[in-house]
């Protein structure tokens, strides 16, 4: 049978993959703390019909004739750069300017996200819309009492809270934690990442130290999914898919000849 019948499926499989990243960074593009995802592919390994060889005394080198096999799926990479800002007034709502992701824990699990919608629950525990509650740098949970008056959150994540006596106490600091490879975080779906032996996690870290990032209160950082880009990405997507589909309707016509040969 002819290779480029088979280079075009593995083609279209390719195609496929990146049309299917591409719709879930378009159904996300109002996720808060979304990172995109972004498709590399890589050649098969080529079939050799003969080898390279060196020039010798009476002629000269040769090089290798070979044939590809079709194309396969190199990565699936997370894209981690900065998302916009979406200011909201509200000021439980953080987003984080630089690197580092919010700690959460829950279900005995920890948790990394960059989607920063914190609310306070019944035990006056600041926790993420999943109910996994924010982490200090000491390691403890974050709180802040039913009758405090006001709460502020700092840029280098410090919680204060006015309590009824109108004096102000320090509620505790948000920790961040640090990863060399962001992109190497295994994605948990509900805005959460796992950690990963690829991430190269660097332990906790306060904001605005150590490189990390300060924290924005009263904003939400937004999806970083640019749908120009996206829309763009696609018609390679659909025109690279129907290239494919093109090459094995022409190899069927090209077997179908070879078949007629005989009558």
């Amino acid at each position: 049978m002819l290779r480029s019948m088979y280079a075009g499926i593995s083609g279209m499989k390719g195609f496929q993959t990146k049309l299917d990243v591409i719709g879930n960074n378009i159904a996300n593009v109002n996720t808060s703390g979304f990172k995109k995802g972004r498709v590399t592919f890589q050649d098969m390994m080529s079939q050799t019909n003969s080898g390279a060889q060196g020039p010798t005394a009476t002629r000269g080198g040769i090089n290798p004739v070979q044939v590809g096999t079709g194309s396969q799926l190199g990565s699936i990479d997370n894209v981690h750069t900065q998302g916009f800002r979406q200011t909201t007034g509200r000021p439980l709502d953080l987003m984080l300017e630089g690197d580092g992701m919010f700690i959460v824990e829950g279900n005995g699990t920890t948790y990394y996200t960059r989607a920063g919608n914190f609310y306070l629950d019944d035990d006056d525990r600041i926790v993420d819309a999943n109910g996994f509650y924010l982490q200090s740098v000491n390691g403890e949970d974050l709180t802040i009492p039913e009758d405090a008056e006001s709460f502020s959150i700092g840029s280098d994540g410090t919680v204060t809270y006015v309590n009824a006596d109108g004096d102000p106490v320090n509620g505790g600091q948000i920790a961040l934690a640090s990863f060399s490879n962001p992109a190497g975080l295994e994605k948990a779906g509900s805005n959460l990442y796992l950690n990963s032996e690829n991430a190269g996690y660097n332990g906790i870290v306060a904001p605005e130290t150590e490189g990390a990032a300060k924290v924005v209160s009263s904003a939400l950082e937004m999806s970083n999914v640019d749908l120009s880009e996206e829309f763009t990405e696609m018609i390679t997507a659909q025109r690279g898919f129907q290239a494919n589909t093109r090459i094995i309707t022409t190899s069927d016509e090209i077997l179908q000849e070879l078949v007629n040969l005989k009558r």
